[in-house]
């Protein structure tokens, strides 16, 4: 009996001795990850915008890595969400490294919504939240996060309808030229086209007129024909690009 009770109590110190060598070990090897970050890239695709992050992690402790999983949350500055994104590495041995590219994709057409629709039309910056979660020797669990913020340039930037000029066309309607502009900071050149309302203080569309939007903003004289221009109360633009429809947006006049 007592035999079996020392045998019992050398195998609890046995197993205390490996699970703290063990623990030891991992944290160590915890500590010899080299997680790098490359310069991102974007390019465009359809109405798509993948922001490219290149990424490497070297595996200098003692165990290998299994699981891992680089997350990343593409957010506002008010917190809403715009891409949730995965990227998935299934093994890197020990001494090993792995070399990836995590795409954070954003569709355009997804930030023609109430939250997200002032993107369109102003420069700001995107917060990004990066989660990576791993497991060493497919037993214990590790994880790291950061944030980083990414610039981000509005496709109609500056919108402005400037001084409008006005001239007799016929016995019963005017000439109107109305010089739109805007800046395309974005990283996609634009095309489609814009339409421009004129509308009366009863919600009446006056006359409307039709132009080519400029890849990369500019100045364009839209041309339209109304009856009474006295009655002009607001300007109302839609946009229909490759990237995005919107509108309307509404400029006061009166």
């Amino acid at each position: 009996m007592k035999q079996a009770i020392r045998a019992l109590g050398w195998a609890t110190n046995i197993f205390w001795i490996i699970l703290l060598f063990f623990t030891a070990t991992a944290l160590y090897s915890a500590f010899q990850l080299r997680p790098e970050f490359g310069e991102p890239y974007a390019q465009t695709s359809g109405d798509t915008l993948t922001m490219s992050l290149p990424f490497s992690i070297g595996n200098g402790g003692y165990y290998d890595i299994s699981n891992m999983n680089l997350t990343t949350l593409v957010k506002d500055t008010n917190g809403s969400l715009i891409s949730d994104s995965s990227t998935f590495v299934p093994l890197i041995r020990r001494g090993g490294n792995a070399s990836v590219i995590h795409n954070m994709s954003i569709r355009i057409s997804q930030i023609n919504t109430e939250k997200l629709s002032y993107l369109l039309f102003n420069d700001s910056a995107l917060n990004v939240d990066i989660a990576l979660e791993l497991n060493f020797a497919n037993a214990v669990p590790f994880g790291i996060s950061t944030n980083i913020t990414m610039p981000w340039g509005a496709p109609l930037s500056n919108l402005t309808i400037e001084d409008i000029s006005l001239s007799a066309f016929n016995a019963t309607h005017f000439r109107i030229i109305a010089p739109i502009s805007f800046e395309n900071h974005s990283l996609f050149s634009l095309d489609g086209t814009m339409r421009l309302e004129l509308v009366d203080n009863m919600n009446s569309v006056l006359g409307s007129g039709t132009a080519n939007i400029p890849p990369n903003g500019g100045y364009i004289p839209l041309e339209l024909y109304v009856s009474n221009p006295l009655d002009i109360s607001e300007a109302r633009l839609y946009f229909a690009t490759s990237f995005f429809n919107y509108g309307p947006v509404v400029i006061p006049l009166a």
